[in-house]
């Protein structure tokens, strides 16, 4: 059993990643971070993912959770699936970005897709917006 993430140094990943490190924790499970290709796109985005996972790395250090990789393709949906499908997930989750009004009315096509397809729960998340926007 696991909590399944893909993980991109952005505010939503970030949440999407905090949040299922703090499932995985919950649920004593451990916690599988799919590595996106979009994550490894440029030396700074290489090395702020790095910094994201340590960060979460140490705060699961003593609590029987540990932190799996797994590497992705240019499918998102396709990727957090079937890592979802081979570990026997609990839980997948996803980082939503804030839309423009227009935008709300439709969900983004990579998480339509993992909602439609998940064999599991799927936790959707957005970073909280800044005070006074």
């Amino acid at each position: 059993m696991s909590v399944v993430v893909a993980h991109l140094s952005t505010p939503e990943g970030r949440e999407a990643l905090d949040s299922a490190a703090t499932e995985a924790v919950r649920r004593g499970t451990d916690l599988v971070v799919v590595v996106t290709e979009a994550s490894m796109s440029t030396p700074e985005l290489v090395a702020a993912h790095e910094d994201d996972l340590r960060r979460v790395e140490a705060r699961l250090e003593g609590t029987g959770t540990t932190l799996r990789r797994e590497q992705g393709s240019a499918d998102l949906a396709e990727d957090l699936v079937g890592a979802a499908e081979r570990s026997s997930a609990e839980l997948i989750v996803i980082g939503l970005r804030r839309r423009s009004p227009v935008g709300k009315l439709i969900l983004g096509s990579n998480a339509q897709r993992i909602l439609l397809d998940a064999p599991c729960p799927v936790l959707a998340v957005k970073p909280e917006r800044p005070a006074g926007v």
